[in-house]
C-alpha cells in the first residue's frame, strides 16, 4: 500500500461551497495527501486566519500554510481581494496561492495572475478528473516545489 504524501505544514482551503469543500477533501484523502487542511468558507475568514485576528486571534502567526487553495467567488470578501491582501503583506506574500475555481472568465484568470497567483486551475466537473488534478497539484506543490518560506519544504 502506498504511504501517505505529506510535507510540513497546513494547506489552507478557501471554499464557500460545501459540496466543493467535501469533494476537495475527498480528493486529497483519495490521493493520500496527509497534510492538515484548514478550511475557511469566506474571504474575511481566510484573511482572519492568515493574519491571526478575529476568531483566529489565538492562532500562532508564525504557523502559516504551505499553500493556499483559493476560490474566487466568495462571500464577504472575494477571492481577488483576498489575493491582493495576501500579496500586500510581507509575511504572506511568498505563500504559493493556487486559484481553484469554476470561473472560466478571462478577466478572472488575468486578474489572478496580475495579483500574483502562482497557478490557476479550473475545477473539473468529473470527480475522476478532479482527483487527478488534486494528485498533480499535491505532487507538484507539496513535494517537487521548493517553498521560499523558511522552515517549509
Amino acid at each position: 500500500m502506498n504511504e501517505p504524501v505529506i510535507s510540513k505544514g497546513t494547506i489552507l482551503l478557501v471554499e464557500d461551497n460545501r459540496d466543493d469543500e467535501l469533494l476537495t477533501l475527498r480528493a486529497f484523502s483519495k490521493n493520500r495527501i496527509a497534510n492538515p487542511i484548514a478550511v475557511c468558507r469566506d474571504g474575511q475568514e481566510a484573511l482572519d486566519y492568515l493574519f491571526a485576528r478575529g476568531s483566529y486571534a489565538e492562532r500562532r502567526q508564525e504557523d502559516l500554510p504551505v499553500i493556499i487553495l483559493l476560490d474566487l467567488k466568495l462571500p464577504k470578501v472575494d477571492g481577488l481581494e483576498v489575493l491582493r491582501e495576501i500579496r500586500s503583506e510581507e509575511k504572506t506574500q511568498l505563500i504559493p496561492v493556487i486559484i481553484l475555481t469554476t470561473s472560466i472568465e478571462d478577466e478572472d484568470v488575468i486578474g489572478s495572475y496580475k495579483l500574483g497567483a502562482n497557478s490557476y486551475i479550473r475545477k473539473p466537473v468529473d470527480f475522476t478528473e478532479f482527483v487527478e488534478a488534486v494528485r498533480t497539484l499535491g505532487n507538484y506543490w507539496l513535494l517537487l516545489n521548493t517553498n521560499p518560506l523558511p522552515g517549509t519544504p
